[in-house]
This record gives structure tokens, sequence and C-alpha cells, in this order.
């Protein structure tokens, strides 16, 4: 295997204490930030590779998680610009994702049923891909507003009849929106809250945009989650934040929104789901989540300790398991070339020599490499074609849904290897 990339030696460890005291919070700007873990340059999670760029040097990033002890942001330091992150091949596409998709529609169908939305309304999705969401309501003959910075999925969403605009949203998009005379009934803005590099425009922008009654709803991974469950592959360069409900609150507040109700959600290994106006009415769930953080001391320092020896028990745990079946002589691939996986794959140091390729049902990312360890992405028939002896899950939040869609390779004897929260092997 090769070397896994994961600072731990004195020097790096002053040097990120260094950046720690000097670099302001994402969110308060505050200085003064808490060291938590270090993974090390690590290539961008969805920058995956055509054959023609293998041969050129892929470029790494730091990766530093950190914890800000005055509004409780779990953040990383280092921005990526993000015209590199979400250029124009940027290769995520949501509409992939069975469990996604049926999590969107019910999502959908609820807020038109609470919010009593006609075709007088308007829905307006920030980060909104594909159309993925935002079709339900079409379906519905609810206007809807869609905006994303990713070409691609821009175009695909038009195409499907969900009017989108390819754009970054900024406070600034939300002014020329408003004088057009556009405002939100609804507002959603789905796992885009944590990519943002200018946090509290971003909040600013979605109050100027929202109608008075009007509500925004956001979903996000939980850092509660992220720290209980070892996580640490959904650290990347996308996720510049990692919210508690604590930090949320705290900026919608600096930004002239109110956290009024809040829900816990199993998808994406756990997540937020919040609803906020620009009326204060919060909610029993809210009183309730804040009082629970502090009891458990989400917002101190002391929770995040011992979260960089977690995950190298679990590198190791995985290096384990993965020798002793190359041992053996079997072969192994990877299901889903998930930007996680990117994370996990050059967090263990695992390349091709260990993990001969990785199926993906998404097609723009059929035909490249996984960033960093060069592992081929082709169609999941491939896995029943190949007939590999172990699998790993690499998007394990997606676990039971790809179990169920390959009954036949684990009737055939094909294993899978999930390697979060704790790495197992299932028959």
């Amino acid at each position: 295997m090769t070397t896994a990339l994961h600072n731990f030696n004195p020097a790096t460890e002053r040097l990120f204490k260094q950046r720690c005291e000097h670099a302001p919070c994402r969110s308060c700007r505050h200085r003064g930030l808490v060291p938590i873990l270090d993974l090390g340059p690590m290539p961008l999670s969805d920058g995956f590779l055509p054959a023609e760029a293998l041969a050129a040097v892929t470029a790494r990033y730091p990766l530093e998680f950190v914890f800000c002890p005055r509004c409780s942001l779990v953040q990383i330091l280092e921005t990526v610009p993000p015209e590199t992150l979400f250029g124009d091949d940027y290769p995520y596409y949501s509409s992939f994702s069975d469990t996604l998709l049926a999590h969107s529609q019910g999502h959908a169908r609820d807020l038109v049923q609470r919010r009593g939305l006609t075709g007088a309304s308007l829905v307006v999705e920030l980060a909104s891909n594909d159309g993925y969401l935002l079709k339900y309501f079409v379906e519905c003959g609810i206007p809807v507003l869609g905006i994303d910075p990713a070409q691609g999925p821009a175009e695909v969403a038009n195409d499907n009849g969900v009017h989108t605009i390819h754009a970054f949203f900024t406070n600034e998009l939300a002014d020329e929106l408003r004088a057009e005379g556009k405002q939100a009934d609804v507002i959603i803005a789905n796992n885009v809250l944590a990519h943002v590099a200018d946090t509290n425009g971003f909040v600013r922008g979605i109050c100027t945009l929202l109608r008075g009654n009007g509500v925004a709803v956001l979903e996000f991974p939980y850092v509660r989650d992220l720290i209980d469950r070892c996580e640490f592959d959904t650290i990347y360069h996308e996720h510049l934040c990692y919210f508690s409900l604590h930090a949320v609150d705290r900026l919608f507040r600096n930004n002239g929104l109110y956290v009024n109700e809040v829900r816990r959600l199993p998808i994406h290994g756990g997540s937020l789901r919040i609803y906020a106006g620009v009326i204060e009415d919060v909610q029993r769930s809210v009183i309730d989540l804040l009082a629970e953080e502090n009891t458990i001391g989400l917002t101190r320092p002391e929770y995040y300790e011992g979260f960089a020896e977690q995950t190298a028990e679990i590198r190791q745990r995985m290096r384990s398991i993965l020798r002793a079946v190359k041992d053996d002589g079997k072969r192994i691939a990877a299901y889903g070339a998930a930007a996680k996986g990117t994370i996990l794959l050059n967090f263990i140091g695992v390349d091709q020599t260990i993990v001969e390729f990785a199926v993906d049902r998404n097609v723009h990312k059929q035909g490249k490499y996984i960033p960093g360890v060069n592992i081929p992405i082709v169609a999941p028939e491939e896995l029943l074609q190949r007939m590999p002896d172990y699998t790993i899950i690499l998007p394990w939040n997606l676990r039971d849904e790809i179990l169920e869609q390959q009954t036949e390779y684990r009737d055939r004897g094909g294993r899978f290897i999930v390697p979060i929260p704790r790495p197992q092997i299932i028959q």
C-alpha cells in the first residue's frame, strides 16, 4: 500500500496550531481556533481525472479541521476557489441516487402541504443541481427557480423543465432578483451552506430574497453525527463548515434570520433540517436540541478530543482488512466514486494496486479516475462481469440502497466492506 497522508509529527502539529491561531472563524471572525484533525494535503474530492491527466501531478490542498470556541462552528482552514471546485466539469448529479430522490420527493410534498403552496407561490432552491428536487414542485404546478454554479447540472435541469440560473448565489444576486420583483415563499438550500466561503453573505442573501412570511429550509450534515460516528471522510474541501444547531443559530441571528424549527434526519450519515424566517417564532424542537447540545458538550472543544485518534484507528483497521484480503489472493473493487471515497482512499493509502476499479452509476464519472489514487471508474455492470471477491462501499451512507441493488453479486459470493463507522465485512 502507498503511504497514507496524515500528520502526527511534532513539526506539522506546530504549524497546524500556528495556522489555527491566526485564521479567522468563517462565521464570527474570532481568531484562536482549536485544532481537531489534520488530514494532510488532499486532492479535491470531486476532481476526477481523465486518462490523459494521469501523468501530471495531482494538485493537493491542506485539509485541517478546527473548532471555534466563540461560536462553536467547526470548519476547515483552507479555502479552494469556488470556480475550481464547481467548474463546468463538476461531476455530481443528484438524480443518480434513488435514496436522495425519494427523500426529496417526500420533502417537496411536505412543504406543499404545510405551506399551502399554489400556482401563485415561488419556490427557490439554492444549489439546485440537476433539478432533482424542484421537479416535484413543477409537477404540482408551482413556479420554481433554481440557482446553481455548475453548468452541466444546470443545463440538465433546464432541459427537464426546471427553470435554473447558472450562477453562484450571493447577496448581490438576491438584490438583483428582488429588484426584478422576485421574492420567495420558500427557499430551499440543501447541503450548500457548508460549501460557501462567504457564509454570512449567503445567509444575508436568503434574508433578502425571502418574503416576510416565507420560510427558508436548509439541510446540512450534523457535526454531532460526524464526530460520534467518526465520519472523517465527509471532511473535504467543498465542505468548509460543519454545523451544530448552536453554530447555525448564531450565524442566522447575526444576519437577520431566526431558526424556528429543527428536525434530525438520517440522510447523509446524519443531518439537520432547519426552518428559518425573518420573524422569530422559536419552537420547542429548537429549544430542546440547543439544551441537549449544551448538556453533551457539543459547544466545547473537549467534545472533539480523541477524534484524530479514532480516524487513525479506522485507517489501521481498514489497512489490516485489505492486507489480509490481498495476502489471501483475493481481488478488491469499490462501489460508488463518491467524494468521501476520494478522502477515504487517499487517507488509508490505497491505490489501483490494491483496489482494481470502482463502479458508479453516474455516467459523468465513468471513464475517469479517482484523484490521488488513480483508480479507474467504470459502469456498475462491471461488478458482475469482473466479480471481485470484495467491494468497498465508499458512499457508506447509501449502504442499504447499494446492498439491495447488488443482491446478485452477493448471491454469487461477493462480499462488501463498509468502512464507517467501524470497518466491517458483510457477507
